[in-house]
């Protein structure tokens, strides 16, 4: 297993989001002694150990959808070995997780385009938790390297929409209307606090008469920004990458 304080201090300075999983105490059988310690990411068991078998896989799974959702405030949970987690012995664990470099403000922008490649760099120094997903790897490729940034390859954006954080800002500039619809769909059956959609004036109508077809309110189709970002500055990308960072800003600061 590999050495816990190295790591925990490695991942602490790289600013990567990250849980840090103690076992606090057990009842009957334990797999490991009192203060036990493991960190995790959102990709899995980095090191240290709370005592292997089925209650890490838990433990694991837990901090993994903490990260995923962006909590920010530790958890303390206590669970009953045979009646939560199926196992023979008996007894309770209670562990605390405590997780680490959690961004408070979510930002999720579907297509990694011309546009969102300007984007991304404006967002970066900002105190935020970046997510990008496109379906071609070559423009995911494009995107900056940072360890507050996530690049994702996906096959189905639509489906990717279960998975976001309640609290997350999204944006939608896949390759056009038909690939932007079925994902501004999804979005509309939660309450994000913010959604915008690149488009024109002409693309936000055929966007609402489509929804509004289909059945969606219009209060639903009032919920999301199109076109998107504050009426200043030009079309040229990155006058409209500044435009979306500013009305995210302006948004935010609306709803502290």
């Amino acid at each position: 297993m590999q050495p816990f304080w190295p790591h925990f201090h490695q991942l602490q300075n790289s600013g990567t989001p990250f849980c840090c999983v103690t076992l606090v105490d057990s009842l009957g059988s334990a797999p490991a002694d009192r203060g036990a310690k493991m960190l995790a990411t959102c990709e899995g068991l980095v090191a240290g150990t709370v005592g292997g078998g089925k209650i890490e896989a838990w433990a694991l799974l837990e901090a993994c959808e903490m990260l995923a959702k962006s909590v920010s405030e530790p958890v303390f949970v206590q669970w009953n070995l045979q009646t939560e987690l199926g196992m023979t012995c008996g007894g309770a664990v209670k562990l605390f997780f405590e997780p680490f470099n959690i961004a408070r403000w979510p930002i999720v922008i579907f297509g990694a385009g011309h546009v969102a490649q300007a984007l991304v760099p404006v967002l970066l120094p900002l105190d935020c938790r970046l997510t990008c997903l496109d379906t071609r790897a070559e423009w995911l490729d494009r995107l900056p390297k940072a360890p507050q940034l996530r690049a994702e390859l996906s096959t189905d954006l639509a489906a990717e929409v279960a998975n976001l954080a309640p609290n997350s800002f999204v944006l939608l500039m896949t390759m056009g209307h038909a690939t932007d619809l079925p994902v501004l769909r999804e979005l509309l059956e939660r309450p994000f606090p913010y959604v915008g959609v690149i488009g024109s004036k002409s693309k936000a109508g055929a966007l609402r008469n489509t929804l509004n077809r289909e059945g969606f309110s219009a209060e639903d189709c009032g919920r999301f920004f199109c076109p998107v970002g504050l009426p200043i500055g030009s079309n040229h990308t990155h006058e409209i990458a500044i435009s979306i960072a500013a009305q995210l800003l302006q948004v935010r600061d609306s709803q502290r």
